[in-house]
């Protein structure tokens, strides 16, 4: 029968309710397993049922933090937990069956801390390639930012261009308007000027038909 195995984040706060529900739903505790990292120290609770193994990890648990004891639920993780204190340093509050400190005979303290020299070196060279990384990473950022600054500039220059092209082509358009309203005001200024000429001689006509009527009366 294959196992069907999951392995999931889970918050410090989160453990002690994690190991009821756990507990409730007919888990059995497996393990607490604890990794030094260069965060801190990473705890793993392993819970299984059947063919389900559910891996929950708590990463980057560093000194001086209080882990709290699952043994109340399950309280074969004394084991676990007083490992966890001796070899890693981890504080574990509550643990039923602490042994304070005196799980193993140990001639040197939280041994599985102390890393070699190479392992040393090894931890520095991942974080230096890490970070050399993320800086290619944000210099690639800001040349995809700036080509697609430019793209949009290179987009408005183009409508702003557009724009200009069909102003240029609406001006012919308009000037047969302009020039049709150009004849039309000449053409009455001159009719107005001819009226101002033929007024004068309309007067002296009028005139003539009055001195006529006056003699005919007479």
């Amino acid at each position: 029968m294959a196992l069907d195995i999951d392995f999931l984040p889970l918050e410090l706060e989160e453990l002690p309710a994690l190991a009821k529900r756990k507990k409730k739903a007919g888990f059995r505790f497996v393990q607490m397993l604890c990794v030094t990292t260069q965060d801190g120290i990473d705890l793993q609770y392993s819970f299984m049922k059947e063919a389900s193994l559910e891996n929950y990890t708590i990463r980057g648990v560093r000194p001086g933090t209080k882990v709290p004891s699952v043994t109340e639920t399950y309280i074969s993780a004394f084991v676990f937990e007083n490992e966890a204190h001796d070899l890693f340093g981890v504080e574990i509050e509550g643990n039923l069956l602490d042994f304070g400190g005196n799980f193993y005979k140990l001639s040197e303290r939280e041994p599985m801390t102390i890393i070699s020299p190479a392992q040393k070196a090894a931890r520095e060279k991942a974080v230096q390639e890490k970070a050399a990384g993320e800086e290619a990473a944000g210099e690639e950022a800001v040349g995809e930012e700036a080509v697609l600054e430019k793209a949009v500039a290179s987009g408005e220059q183009q409508k702003a261009a557009e724009a200009n092209d069909a102003k240029e082509e609406a001006s012919p358009q308009e000037a047969p308007g302009l020039e049709k309203a150009d004849r039309t005001a000449e053409a009455n200024d001159a009719k107005e000027e001819v009226r101002l000429q033929e007024a004068p001689s309309l007067g002296l006509e009028e005139q003539a038909a009055e001195a006529n009527d006056a003699k005919e009366g007479a």
